[in-house]
């Protein structure tokens, strides 16, 4: 295949940036698409270029840090699949593939498609930990949790905090990423102790970093390679309300 990159390039957070060009010309249909850019980077080092920074870790679609903006979807055009998990059959020979880092005011670019990723980092310290002691480990059926609460809970829980919700967004909001991660404690016993402080230190964490709001356009949600559902959106609204009610933990 022969494949036309235009690539963001950007080499720190003061510089202004622009897309770049490139060509090439034996790409196989079997490359993930970061394998592809692996391929580019070689290409450019050859040419005693600098290679494009991008984030990467596990390439299993595990980490969330392959965070690519790819003809306008986050993760590109494969429903329910990072970055790493993307392969080059799903575009076609000669196409132009044009690859931003993720837009957002707290995202911060880095370098090239590489974005500061820390405030979703804030937003779980603020979150704090889980004081109930759990002792040794116990059966897994010793502490009873309904069935529905256990699914929802492990749904929430397979939130990669790669970004692309917020990525996706109009508004830059990352009320999916914080309220997986509110529900997947507040739907357990483990999580109680800390729950109505919990929402409450974790909201106002993401309004200080300065994500926007939510107009449940339920763009994060098709976008979201775990599919992590809008209805945690929901439920953390209702943790908020009744932390703001009943204000004690």
């Amino acid at each position: 295949m022969k494949i036309t990159l235009k690539v963001w390039r950007q080499k720190n957070g003061k510089d202004s940036g622009r897309f770049e060009t490139y060509q090439l010309n034996h790409v196989s249909e079997d490359m993930s698409f970061l394998e592809m850019f692996d391929v580019l980077n070689e290409q450019l080092i050859t040419e005693n270029k600098e290679p494009v920074a991008f984030d990467h870790d596990c390439r299993e679609g595990i980490c969330g840090m392959c965070s690519m903006y790819i003809n306008g979807r986050a993760h590109g055009p494969w429903e329910g699949t990072t970055t790493c998990q993307l392969h080059m059959r799903a575009f076609n020979d000669g196409d132009t593939i044009v690859v931003e880092p993720w837009r957002s005011a707290a995202f911060p670019v880095l370098k090239d498609l590489m974005v500061d990723r820390s405030a979703f980092d804030r937003i779980m310290a603020v979150g704090g930990f889980v004081s109930v002691n759990t002792g040794n480990a116990v059966d897994a059926n010793s502490t009873l949790i309904p069935k529905e609460d256990a699914d929802n809970a492990f749904s929430a829980a397979a939130c990669i905090g790669c970004g692309a919700c917020v990525a996706t967004c109009k508004n830059s909001s990352a009320m999916l990423f914080v309220s997986a991660k509110v529900s997947q404690l507040a739907l357990l016993p483990q999580g109680q102790v800390e729950r109505k402080d919990r929402v409450r230190k974790m909201v106002a964490q993401m309004d200080a970093e300065g994500f926007g709001s939510c107009t449940n356009t339920g763009a994060c949600e098709a976008e979201c390679p775990k599919g992590i559902s809008i209805a945690n959106i929901a439920r953390m609204n209702r943790e908020y309300l009744g932390a703001a009610i009943l204000p004690g933990n």
